[in-house]
């Protein structure tokens, strides 16, 4: 049987595999530009083309099949997080969780150090919560509709939302990625950490001065005075405002600090929302669960804070959940004919310094993530690629795990059919490609990372005796 599978693998050419990437490129750039815009019919197609090279290689068609139902069922939980945070979103819109937060909001923060402080926040509480997606969903909801209130861009808005909420996850020990990229690199959790700050510093201080320099352009004087007037007046007559309803808030972010699982912890989150909804703001039965499933429908009549507030629901979710599951079925049919690892082997041939090694890495991880629509798989799969070469290369496996994350963690947001692009799309309405842009952080990082790789900077090698000692407690 393992001799089969060998002859079938050598018949898979990397020509093929080329193809193979080559056509969901060019499928959807089609769609993106001169198509309808939307990524899921370029990438069933583009399964189907995968299968036919890899059937004409000698892959077995239920060999795919099972590759691909593997893929998506990795992605299973992620499904699960998506309804349940759509329902979250339209719940604590309508308990008036979220009016308060944009109430109080509008009259705290100043238009000209709003994006400086979104990316600040976002950070500090994705590192205490060890999640982006739940520091998205809670806070950066508050602050998308309190930049729509101040007239600042809601495409920087989020741009400022995620690269705060990606440099906080990935600064987290509690993160699930973190965890994930020290465990395959073989380094341990807190060396891994204390490696990242070198780049994510630097990064994170450079979006920083950049979101800065971006709200110097919306002073107070630049914005709509009435218009915030106009907000906050209309949520104190249609809501019950009062701080006490930022408890909800406050008991997620200590759940989520506690490690209760993330369905778990936003479910208590949506169920609290439903309570306050029906105790607080007077709503009966039938409209908390008609809200939570076909989201918040706002009438106060005023268009600006309508618009703001009608969103979330389960079936707001369902575009999103249909888009990951054509990216796994692609993936997967990659991964299983044995496509992905021939593209890696080539790859690795091509590399004979460590700067080229640094740079393979963080392209193979971004690649991933492009290819697969997988967060995971994007550490995972150059994590075991390039394990071996760092050891050839004398480097300590944390410069790898750093790598695992510079790319594979920060870079999943900015494509908009990767599992991370689809949550970010859900959860604020803001197309990918509209945002990108303004992720900062998440497109200087892998960047910092590189010239690090090339300049020898903080790139720390084995000394003598430490690379046996190494491999001694890996046995």
């Amino acid at each position: 049987m393992e001799n089969v599978k060998k002859t079938k693998e050598k018949k898979m050419t990397v020509g093929k595999a080329i193809c193979a990437v080559t056509f969901l490129a060019l499928s959807l750039v089609w769609s993106l530009k001169w198509g309808t815009g939307l990524s899921h019919i370029p990438l069933i197609t583009s399964t189907a083309f995968a299968m036919f090279l890899a059937v004409s290689s000698g892959c077995s068609l239920k060999d795919m099949e099972k590759g691909m139902v593997r893929t998506i069922n990795t992605a299973s939980q992620v499904f699960v997080i998506l309804m349940i945070v759509g329902i979250l979103i339209a719940l604590w819109m309508l308990s008036g969780v979220v009016p308060t937060m944009i109430y109080y909001g509008l009259l705290i923060i100043s238009p000209s150090f709003f994006l400086p402080t979104a990316i600040i926040l976002c950070g500090v509480v994705a590192m205490c919560v060890g999640s982006s997606w739940t520091t998205m969903s809670t806070v950066g909801i508050a602050l998308y509709g309190i930049s729509m209130g101040l007239g600042i861009s809601p495409m920087i808005t989020v741009g400022a939302i995620v690269s705060g909420s990606y440099f906080g996850d990935k600064m987290s020990p509690l993160s699930d990625t973190t965890n994930l990229a020290s465990a395959i690199a073989g380094t341990d959790l807190f060396e891994h950490i204390k490696h990242m700050v070198y780049t994510s510093g630097v990064s994170f201080t450079l979006a920083i001065i950049f979101f800065f320099i971006l709200g110097t352009k919306h002073s107070a004087g630049s914005s709509s005075m009435e218009e915030v007037q106009l907000i906050t007046s209309t949520l104190q007559e249609n809501y019950v405002i009062s701080p006490l309803l930022i408890i909800p808030v406050l008991v997620v972010v200590v759940l989520a600090v506690k490690k209760v699982p993330a369905i778990t912890t936003l479910m208590i989150g949506a169920i609290i929302g439903a309570a306050v909804a029906m105790v607080v703001q007077g709503s009966d039965l039938y409209t908390v669960v008609d809200t939570a499933h076909y989201g918040n429908v706002s009438t106060t009549g005023v268009e600006l804070v309508d618009n703001l507030l009608s969103r979330g629901g389960l079936d707001s979710m369902m575009y999103q959940v249909s888009l990951i599951i054509c990216a796994m079925m692609f993936g997967g049919v990659l991964e299983s004919s044995g496509m992905l690892q021939i593209l890696a082997d080539e790859m690795l041939k091509l590399i004979h310094t460590k700067g080229g090694l640094i740079t393979a890495t963080i392209l193979t991880s971004f690649g991933t993530n492009v290819v697969t629509g997988d967060q995971a798989l994007a550490i995972i799969l150059p994590g075991k690629i390039f394990n071996s070469m760092y050891l050839n290369f004398n480097l300590k496996p944390k410069n790898l795990s750093r790598c695992l994350e510079d790319a594979g963690t920060i870079t999943s947001p900015l494509i908009p059919w990767n599992v991370c692009g689809a949550f970010v799309f859900g959860v604020f309405g803001v197309p990918t490609l509209a945002y990108v842009p303004f992720a900062f952080f998440n497109y200087i990082n892998p960047i910092v990372s590189i010239i690090y790789g090339y300049t020898g900077f903080t790139i720390e090698q084995f000394k003598e005796g430490e690379k046996e000692e190494f491999l001694a407690q890996q046995l």
